[in-house]
């Protein structure tokens, strides 16, 4: 590697360059360097070339199309043979074993014999699923008859009076943009069911007076439940409920924080609610229906 390799091109040249190097004894090297022939070659070009010289052109023979598709044709025939002669064998599937009451099986001996089991305090019971299902005119009518079954007192209430004014106040937040859907959902009229339970009381004396706590209960789950950040309180107010407004705000939140958040967080607490609403409608009602 890297040795310099020096070739006369022929020996009469080299038999001159030999009698001037003789006679010039006094000259210096550079004058021989000069007149004399050098050629340099790699150890790699070498390779290289003898490389490129040794190596012969194969040009591949294909085969005919027909005989590729033959076979392939082979190929798949042998893999369906061998997988038909491999043995099938079955799947095992676990047999379940239904244990006797307080009794297992115990081999003693050669002899099969029953363990008394102590009974458990913990049982093993998957909890079950109650489906409840209500359309929201339906809980809107069980709402308005629990409002009328509660305020005795007012002889000339209907619930359909009672629906109307949730329906009135939704609508005029819809048409003036405080709200983009509307507020009355399954959901929702249970949650406006907790706040009446326990803001509506049975002394109410008048109509204007309900009409005012109802729809103070209706502000609280509208700012609770709502969609939006923030509701106007025009629509909710009205002359009977006033003066009285925030400190019934501030009293049913007092009273039913735990629950609204309970209400949310719990569902076997919702469900709960929804079946209480669901029996409050009218025995009569329901008989007509049916």
């Amino acid at each position: 590697m890297g040795t310099v390799l020096s070739i006369s091109p022929s020996s009469k040249k080299a038999s001159i360059m030999d009698t001037e190097a003789t006679g010039d004894g006094l000259k210096n090297d550079k004058s021989l360097k000069r007149h004399s022939m050098f050629v340099s070659l790699s150890w790699k070009k070498l390779v290289a070339n003898s490389a490129k010289k040794s190596a012969k052109k194969v040009t591949p023979n294909p085969l005919p199309s027909s005989q590729v598709a033959h076979l392939n044709s082979e190929n798949v025939r042998k893999t369906h043979q061998t997988e038909e002669k491999k043995p099938k064998a079955p799947i095992p599937v676990p047999v379940p074993t239904v244990p006797t009451k307080n009794s297992d099986s115990v081999l003693q001996n050669g002899r099969l014999s029953t363990v008394q089991k102590q009974p458990s305090n913990f049982s093993l019971l998957s909890p079950r699923r109650i489906v409840i299902q209500a359309s929201t005119g339906e809980l809107l009518r069980c709402l308005g008859d629990f409002l009328c079954r509660r305020c005795y007192k007012l002889k000339e209430l209907n619930s359909g009076e009672i629906v109307l004014w949730f329906r009135n106040i939704d609508r005029i937040l819809l048409v003036q943009g405080w709200q983009d859907i509307g507020f009355i959902t399954p959901a929702n009229v249970v949650f406006v069911y907790l706040l009446c339970q326990e803001a509506i009381k049975e002394s109410v004396s008048s109509a204007a007076e309900l009409q005012g706590t109802f729809q103070t209960c209706l502000y609280l789950a509208y700012s609770y439940m709502g969609n939006e950040i923030s509701y106007p309180l025009k629509p909710f107010i009205i002359d009977s409920n006033k003066d009285v407004f925030w400190e019934t705000s501030l009293r049913i939140i007092d009273r039913l924080s735990n629950k609204m958040l309970q209400l949310n967080a719990d569902p076997h607490f919702f469900t709960e609610v929804f079946q209480e609403l669901k029996n409050q409608r009218d025995s009569s009602e329901s008989s007509l229906d049916r």
